[in-house]
């Protein structure tokens, strides 16, 4: 077989020397501090067994025809699907796309036009930055949850002939925390931006019923689009992106990742729907995510580890432990001693913000909870 080309080869040479080659996981029986499965859901005997019973009941074919939606792909369940989320989340309209990663493709390279200006928090997702680099729109970055920053610069590129597009995180996948959404929608509001959240991290998270972080503080009536992802807490593929109307007609006519994919299998939207009307019904494991989350916060400080987590109230908590060599030996020293945690290495994070990664799930236990602190604190003081 060919080899790779030598360019290439020098690539992965130098990962290997800055101990940031990325490899694929190997399935374990350790105790779980790295998946997003927050609730549960993904791991549901309830939730798959009920898809199934939702197809029977509504006569729905599981090998149904796939295509593009525009095609053979948007069954009937589609629509009646999207009407739930969108009531859910009380939005106009919600329109389902394959992946989180397609949903933001999809609209960071369509919406925003030539002549509009996307102002982007510096530590946006992959996907967002992506899909800005695929768009027509000028864009600048902001520093991390600084409104002063984001401020200065609206002011600096905002002309009568530009939109102005402000795109943030309502919880940050690296960090796990949240920009102050109050202030973030009267600053929209006062220059008369659009602003986008993506909520992928907050789904199942926060509120009641675990609508997310938006609907929690009450601002989805001011918020120009939400991107709410289905592999997080609702264990599931899939996400929809929220708004009016007409921006789900837009983005039927020119989201080309949209428009040139197959759809989702009539199974995979089944199981969303079903994901959902447990977030409704199942509370008991949201509020004991909740408890877990308020307890893994409670005891790094009393173990004196809380300088080096970044604040966060979800259930991402990341504690820095600066170069990749040095947080490899860590995770892997808690990883021999049975808790599954990631080490997230440069260049995903910045170079010197290297972090060890707990995702805090609503089965873990208050004892593996405070051993896998313990232990954390055993290696690094």
């Amino acid at each position: 077989m060919k080899k790779l080309p030598q360019s290439l080869q020098q690539k992965l040479q130098l990962r290997k020397q800055n101990h940031a080659l990325r490899q694929l996981p190997v399935a374990n029986d350790l105790i779980d501090f790295s998946s997003n499965d927050y609730l549960g859901f993904a791991q549901s005997e309830s939730i798959f067994n009920q898809t199934h019973q939702y197809l029977i009941d509504h006569n729905i074919k599981i090998n149904g025809a796939t295509g593009s939606r525009l095609l053979s792909g948007n069954h009937h369940l589609y629509n009646s699907s999207e009407e739930f989320i969108a009531q859910f989340h009380q939005a106009e309209s919600a329109l389902i796309f394959n992946s989180g990663y397609d949903a933001n493709v999809g609209f960071f390279a369509s919406v925003p036009q030539r002549n509009d200006v996307i102002l982007y928090d510096e530590l946006c997702h992959a996907s967002i930055r992506d899909g800005i680099q695929m768009s027509k729109a000028k864009s600048y970055k902001f520093q991390h949850n600084d409104l002063n920053d984001l401020e200065s610069i609206i002011t600096r590129c905002q002309t009568e002939l530009v939109e102005v597009y402000i795109i943030t995180e309502s919880v940050f996948s690296m960090d796990g925390d949240s920009p102050n959404l109050e202030q973030l929608v009267q600053l929209s509001q006062k220059y008369n931006c659009f602003l986008v959240l993506d909520e992928a991290h907050a789904l199942g998270v926060f509120g009641d019923s675990g609508e997310g972080l938006i609907q929690y503080h009450g601002l989805q009536d001011t918020i120009f689009a939400r991107i709410v992802t289905f592999g997080k807490g609702l264990g599931c593929h899939g996400a929809a992106i929220l708004g009016s109307a007409e921006l789900k007609s837009y983005l039927v006519n020119f989201a080309r990742s949209f428009i040139y994919t197959t759809g989702l299998s009539p199974h995979s939207v089944a199981t969303i729907v079903v994901a959902y009307q447990h977030l409704q019904t199942e509370k008991k494991a949201i509020n004991q995510l909740k408890t877990n989350i308020q307890f893994f916060n409670q005891h790094k400080i009393q173990l004196g580890l809380k300088p080096l987590f970044v604040y966060s109230k979800s259930a991402i908590q990341c504690a820095i432990i600066p170069g990749n060599e040095k947080v490899k030996s860590i995770a892997l020293q808690l990883q021999q001693n049975g808790f599954d945690v990631k080490p997230i290495l440069s260049p995903t994070v910045p170079e010197g913000q290297e972090r060890l990664r707990f995702c805090i799930h609503s089965y873990n236990t208050a004892k593996e909870i405070s051993e896998v602190l313990k232990l954390l604190a055993s290696l690094v003081f």
